[in-house]
């Protein structure tokens, strides 16, 4: 049986793999999508993400708007060097012919989690702002999910914003801190898992031949995501970030290295703000947060089949 899921997502580039292979994955009933200020605007990431799913003839699944700012300050202005001004690195889009449903995406994730109530899986791969709005208009909410998955963070590593901050915490602390004390299953992906696994060229010519419109597209996608990546690695690969995540919240993978931790996000306006800390040896009466460090294979090949299926 499929499992339901509703997607957060600031789709750029990494989001847009993620939802093709989400789209392709048989055991996912894909209820609703939620869009949030972080690659991009809000708006535009809606509007990438109905491109996308018009491409795909998946017009039928909901789209709402959140927020683009975060619950303290303004947008930064999102990552045009890593996903392009438009947040698909240039490549053309249909103009969709479906608009984002009435509401935000807050109300559309506590809409989803009361239809579909214990079973619900909620993927968050941009900000949590839109998950931390969720959480103070229904206080409920953590009881009526079965789980969340976020990708973000830097437990052991370094970060990719400031040299211990990954973008999507770091874009929005306060949402992030409210998001991992909630009462429900959490679990992070962070950055130490995500950069070590990877396509490379020879990926992205293949999703090139696939004759699928939307992975052709994904795929000119990446090329441009490739040249950014060349810059911080020194080759032409580049990190499987958000799908990966979705693997995991869908257990298209399986953990072979997790703890379960107490994560505390620093929301100070100092050096460290938007750092994760997982401390195992500390005590405290909170939730505790399922951090995943290892799987067991890599991903890129299977993402590549299920891309290309």
């Amino acid at each position: 049986m499929s499992v339901p899921l509703f997607l957060d997502c600031d789709t750029g580039i990494d989001d847009a793999l993620t939802l093709a292979y989400l789209l392709r994955h048989p055991g996912v009933d894909l209820v609703g999508i939620g869009t949030v200020g972080g690659n991009i605007e809000a708006a535009q990431a809606a509007h990438n993400t109905l491109a996308l799913l018009q491409l795909d003839g998946r017009i039928d699944i909901p789209v709402a708007i959140g927020s683009t700012d975060p619950l303290i300050g303004t947008f930064g202005g999102g990552a045009p060097q890593v996903h392009g001004a438009d947040g698909v690195g240039g490549v053309p889009l249909p103009a969709p012919d479906a608009s984002p449903v009435a509401g935000s995406a807050a109300e559309a994730l506590v809409r989803a989690a009361r239809a579909h109530p214990g079973e619900l899986r909620v993927l968050a791969i941009g900000p949590c702002t839109n998950l931390a709005l969720a959480l103070q208009e229904a206080p409920d909410l953590a009881g009526l999910v079965h789980s969340v998955t976020v990708m973000g963070g830097a437990v052991l590593g370094g970060g990719n914003v400031t040299s211990i901050a990954e973008a999507n915490i770091h874009n929005d602390p306060e949402a992030a801190a409210a998001v991992l004390s909630a009462a429900w299953k959490v679990t992070l992906v962070p950055l130490d898992l995500t950069l070590q696994h990877r396509f490379t060229e020879a990926d992205c010519a293949a999703l090139a031949q696939a004759g699928a419109p939307a992975v052709v597209a994904i795929s000119a996608m990446v090329d441009f995501y490739l040249d950014f990546y060349a810059t911080r690695l020194g080759v032409r690969e580049c990190a499987l970030h958000d799908p990966l995540a979705a693997a995991v919240a869908i257990d298209d993978v399986r953990a072979v290295i997790a703890h379960d931790t107490h994560v505390v996000v620093d929301t100070s306006d100092g050096p460290h703000r938007g750092a994760t800390v997982a401390d195992r040896r500390a005590r405290s009466d909170g939730p505790l947060t399922r951090v995943v460090l290892g799987v067991d294979a890599p991903f890129g090949p299977l993402l590549l089949s299920r891309l290309m299926s």
